[in-house]
């Protein structure tokens, strides 16, 4: 075993109060004897994400008890993108992510822990609490909190989307708000993450595929008794690590990163996991850029029917088997990496081979709010959740990034439910998210309009908003299909349909998108990976000499420090000190 970091703290008459502080919270001399492995959780009142966490950190705690350590939890914040979308709490959701890796770096440094066990829920704890734990390169390992069960609405299961949506289908007479309570009344039925393959569970499977997590831990609803085994798994699985001297670097290598954006295109997941992807490779010192998105994307068939493009949620997954059978059906025609190290100690090659594959066949209907345990050693070849390899829902997986005069250094979105994938029409210009909802609200969009929304980057906005509450009321309007829309901003996960984000240079900086006029002609064209505006080269320099920046929204406090500090989306809206 490698020279612990905590006998640093500990060891020596030096070190007496110290040892004091720690026995003055019970822990014995045999206790300090032990490795010191922090317990992080995001558990707070704040989201059903989080609000279990601290239940399932005594879980993961006593696993690492049992496996000869010692643990000591702490907490760090989690914001609630459900709550905080649609109004300026948005602004604050992606600084939480930088947030979270900073308070788990601080904590464990501080205290000189030996190794980390993170669990988190929400969307950007996920990120966070692996960016923590790349930056510390400590012996570490990840659990999820778990998926939210569905709701059940006059016989239908329904998720917080479908909230979203009805919004729009209220605000064009098409629901009643006696309609919209009952809606909202049942979307959410207990605690744990929003239950499609949002942007939380597309992290969770991530957290698989990269190798940070145990295999079959991503799926498994937050209230099942699985979720406590796997917490308390994850927890003694932490001593092996320390053991073999098994850290981060050893498992974030570049093929595991290909296997992360194989496994996000294969399951339809969303926009956000690019941004997350591309933080957490700069924290570790991988190259990765957004043309090997685009390259592993063309390669990586989309098999998995899960919403918002689809129709099944996480729990659908969980009973077919789990992110094990996405790896096993893409390991099968070698679109990943098998050699790659996993937290098990295991490559992942050997982790797959318990898992029995079998191909599907007759369909199954989406899942009810009902829980039943599943292995993820086995796969129930009478579903319609995980579609043929050699049939896929898509022959090519959903990612897409775009090119062109209005995004130089690119653009995502996502094509997962997508009918078309062309769209030409006229630009309607909003310098805020707040003044396009309000145009959305008021009916002033109509088909064929490319709704623009900029000044909503990483530095402009800043924090980069998701734009649920916009896209939602577009679907509820019944535009989804008939207008798109184009952002320096994010979209949610729950977003679907013609929405093209992460546009780079953002506006805040002078990219293309801040010359954009009312009327202009853009073009998005999908199959050849182009988002263009079409304005002449003289026109744009003309534009280019009258542009000047908006006036920051924040001159003090969090907000103003992350816009000051701030990178490209393209690179991942990473804060890097001047």
């Amino acid at each position: 075993m490698a020279k612990l970091p905590s006998r640093k703290s500990i060891e020596g008459p030096a070190r007496a109060p110290h040892r004091a502080m720690y026995k003055a919270m019970g822990l014995t001399d045999e206790d300090l004897d032990r490795p010191i492995v922090g317990v992080s959780s995001t558990c707070n009142e704040a989201t059903p994400c989080n609000i279990h966490l601290c239940r399932l950190a005594q879980n993961a705690k006593q696993g690492v008890k049992d496996s000869g350590c010692t643990p000591r939890e702490f907490t760090a914040i989690a914001v609630s993108d459900g709550i905080a979308m649609g109004h300026e709490g948005m602004k604050a959701s992606l600084v939480s992510r930088e947030i979270i890796a900073d308070s788990i770096e601080v904590m464990v440094r501080a205290h000189q822990y030996d190794a980390v066990v993170g669990l988190s829920g929400c969307d950007k704890s996920l990120p966070g609490t692996l960016m923590g734990m790349a930056r510390l390169n400590l012996p570490a390992i990840f659990v999820y909190g778990g998926t939210i069960m569905p709701g059940n609405w006059n016989g239908k299961p329904v998720t917080i989307q479908d909230v979203y949506e009805a919004v729009g289908t209220f605000e064009a007479g098409k629901m009643t708000n006696t309609e919209l309570i009952s809606l909202e009344n049942v979307a959410c039925p207990s605690a744990g993450s929003c239950a499609g393959m949002y942007t939380a569970n597309t992290m969770a499977s991530i957290s698989e595929a990269i190798g940070m997590s145990l295999p079959g831990s991503a799926s498994s609803p937050a209230e099942s008794p699985r979720r406590s085994e796997i917490c308390y798994e994850t927890g003694k699985a932490i001593f092996n690590l320390i053991e073999n001297n098994i850290r981060p670097k050893d498992i974030l290598t570049f093929e595991a990163f290909e296997n992360a954006i194989a496994v996000a295109n294969a399951i339809g997941g969303s926009t956000n996991s690019i941004l997350h992807l591309l933080a957490l490779s700069k924290e570790i010192g991988v190259k990765l850029n957004m043309r090997d998105f685009e390259r592993v994307r063309k390669r990586t068939p989309h098999i998995a029917d899960m919403r918002p493009g689809g129709s099944y949620v996480m729990l659908d997954l969980d009973k077919v088997g789990g992110v094990p059978i996405i790896l096993k059906n893409l390991l099968k025609k070698e679109l990943i990496h098998g050699e790659t190290m996993t937290v098990t100690g295991s490559t992942m090659r050997k982790n797959l081979e318990s898992i029995r594959f079998r191909m599907p066949s007759s369909s199954t209907s989406p899942s009810q709010s009902s829980y039943s345990s599943s292995s993820t050693s086995s796969y129930y070849s009478d579903q319609n959740v995980i579609k043929p390899i050699d049939d896929p829902i898509h022959p090519v997986g959903t990612l897409a990034i775009l090119r062109g005069s209005l995004a130089p250094d690119g653009a995502v979105v996502k094509i997962a439910g997508m009918d078309s994938t062309r769209f030409v029409g006229n630009a309607r210009v909003f310098d805020a998210e707040e003044d396009a909802f309000d145009a959305i609200s008021k009916r002033k969009i109509v088909e064929g309009d490319v709704v623009v929304i900029r000044y909503e980057g990483p530095k402009g906005g800043p924090g980069m908003r998701e734009m649920l509450a916009v896209t939602a009321a577009l679907v509820g309007q019944g535009l989804g299909e008939k207008v798109a829309m184009v952002t320096d901003g994010r979209f949610s996960g729950a977003t679907h349909g013609f929405m093209v984000g992460h546009v780079t240079p953002e506006a805040m900086v002078g990219g293309p998108i801040s010359l954009v006029k009312d009327g202009d002609t853009i073009e998005l064209d999908i199959k050849k990976g182009k988002i263009d505006l079409q304005i002449s080269k003289t026109e744009i320099l003309k534009r280019q000499k009258k542009w000047k920046p908006i006036k920051p929204h924040y001159v003090s406090g969090a907000l103003a420090k992350y816009a000051s500090l701030v990178r490209s989306a393209s690179e991942g809206a990473i804060t890097v000190p001047v």
